[in-house]
């Protein structure tokens, strides 16, 4: 109980190194490329799931939407993975970092911003101003168009940053709740433990959701751009 509270999303370091490259590099170990003829259930299973996201996601774009499949389909694999290992005891989760987060939302919401100002021109700077807008109203309409525009990459890491942190938090106090009550009252330290079990495996749902919908917002900026 009197360790730091944040201490689990400090950057981990060695010998005065950050291993943040590594650990972010070690996901990419966890889905391996088959040359057999016949997959394994462990391959079949991770096809299976690629190709019900990926038709699922990709169904309402066009031909040169459908050209970043590969993109979206490696962005949730990575989010993902690196959500549930951050679950794992004495792990550190690089998705808690908005920096990291930003680093992803930002080059991929101006791709999309900059393909939508390359192929539609017209239709996307008609978003800064609906039709039939009141004359005295243009210029407060195109400054809160613009920031809405914005906003959109913090919008992706901030929440995507917030629920993952939340989560983490919540197990760690409930957890550290369980150990205190253990020698107090052993009834309650019990139903504390199985909540921090029902959290700890809402956590997993979580992870997993949070992958999902950051990645469908990036698929939708994209078919607004395309």
């Amino acid at each position: 109980m009197n360790e730091n509270l944040f201490a689990s999303f400090i950057t981990p370091m060695m010998f005065g190194l950050p291993l943040v490259t590594l650990i972010v590099l070690f996901p990419s170990l966890l889905f391996p490329t088959s040359n057999r003829l016949i997959n394994n259930r462990l391959i079949s299973l991770q096809q299976w799931m690629l190709q019900l996201v990926s038709k699922q996601m990709m169904s309402i774009h066009n031909t040169k939407g459908q050209t970043w499949a590969l993109m979206l389909m490696s962005l949730i694999l990575f989010i993902g993975s690196t959500n549930l290992l951050g679950l794992l005891p004495h792990s550190f989760t690089p998705t808690t970092q908005l920096s990291m987060n930003l680093g992803m939302a930002i080059p991929l919401w101006a791709g999309a911003v900059i393909t939508g100002f390359r192929n539609k021109t017209k239709a996307s700077l008609a978003h800064f101003l609906p039709q039939g807008t009141p004359t005295p109203l243009i210029p407060m309409l195109v400054i809160i168009e613009t920031i809405s525009l914005f906003i959109q990459p913090v919008a992706l890491a901030v929440r995507l940053t917030a629920n993952i942190t939340a989560g983490h938090l919540l197990i760690h106090l409930i957890g550290g709740a369980t150990l205190a009550l253990m020698s107090i009252n052993t009834t309650t330290a019990l139903i504390t433990f199985i909540i921090l079990i029902l959290l700890t495996v809402l956590e997993f749902a979580v992870a997993m959701i949070q992958a999902y919908v950051f990645t469908l917002l990036v698929s939708l900026y994209l078919h607004d751009n395309t």
